[in-house]
């Protein structure tokens, strides 16, 4: 019997991109990446668990900001190469810039616009930071 983990094609790195899409509204709220270890906590602690390229290691979103993601439901796509995670945003706030959603930009005659407004200040967020 293969390991449910298995099936899925992790890049070159062991990496699969994962959307964050909250649960209810459907809306996406960002986009992460996902090794082995972290997808296989995901499930185990019903918590959204990446994996943060930049610093090399397991990121439990919300950590520092309290801004947990409680899992619903994991689904994989047609090819098997990327994740929805359908989760439930606690404290309303998915972006460190202190926004409901990562995607707050619009691009409206060729130019980035801002949609959405910034819900919390990322200082008082992250104090220390």
């Amino acid at each position: 019997m293969s390991n449910w983990l298995d099936d899925i094609k992790w890049d070159s790195n062991g990496l699969i991109p994962a959307i964050a899409q909250d649960y209810k509204t459907e809306r996406i709220l960002m986009v992460a990446w996902l090794n082995r270890e972290s997808l296989e906590l995901t499930v185990k602690e019903q918590r959204a668990i990446y994996w943060s390229r930049s610093r090399k290691k397991l990121w439990r979103k919300g950590e520092e900001s309290g801004h947990i993601q409680k899992l619903h439901e994991v689904r994989l796509d047609c090819d098997a190469d990327v994740i929805i995670l359908r989760v439930e945003q606690l404290g309303n706030i998915a972006c460190h810039t202190g926004r409901h959603s990562c995607f707050y930009r619009v691009l409206k005659d060729e130019q980035w616009q801002t949609v959405e407004p910034v819900l919390k200040d990322p200082h008082d967020i992250y104090q220390g930071s």
